[in-house]
């Protein structure tokens, strides 16, 4: 489809937008954000820059824009963890304590992921909000597996210990 000359030029140039972008995120830079995701994607489509295009919207609480950008993610890349995470994440804000449980699980699936405590925090969010201390306690200490260093997964874990005993 495309020559490899292309490719390796148009992923950097991508590269390059979607950093721009993520420095605009960072300060706050909502639409500059959004139009120079935008245009990485539309140089080279990565699931990283549908998925953090996504998390942008969520900080304008559109988060049906965000969940169509981590479908599209998923789309382009199947085997990140992040925008499945996200998904849920974004449908927990609309108040879906349930559908957002499949994606969180999708997301412990995922072969490519930085960090599984986040998902495990999720679910154990989830699973606390709906009085099932049980397997919260359970994904939080997951959570804490995962990354020893998760404050606030040990002080819930804590918390949830307290409630089961």
């Amino acid at each position: 489809m495309f020559s490899d000359e292309f490719a390796t030029g148009a992923r950097r140039e991508a590269i390059e937008l979607f950093q721009r972008a993520y420095e605009a995120q960072q300060n706050n830079e909502l639409d500059e954000a959004i139009e120079l995701y935008r245009r990485s994607i539309a140089v080279y489509p990565t699931a990283e820059a549908h998925t953090f295009l996504g998390w942008v919207y969520s900080f304008q609480q559109r988060y049906d824009d965000a969940i169509n950008e981590c479908l599209e993610a998923i789309r382009v890349d199947s085997t990140l963890g992040n925008p499945y995470n996200d998904i849920g994440s974004y449908l927990i804000a609309k108040g879906d304590l349930y559908g957002c449980v499949r994606w969180f699980k999708r997301a412990l699936l995922a072969t490519r992921y930085e960090s599984y405590a986040f998902p495990h925090f999720n679910l154990a969010r989830v699973y606390e909000m709906r009085n099932r201390f049980q397997d919260a306690a359970r994904h939080y200490g997951h959570a804490l597996e995962q990354q020893p260093g998760y404050a606030s997964a040990a002080l819930a874990l804590r918390r949830m210990q307290a409630k089961l005993n």
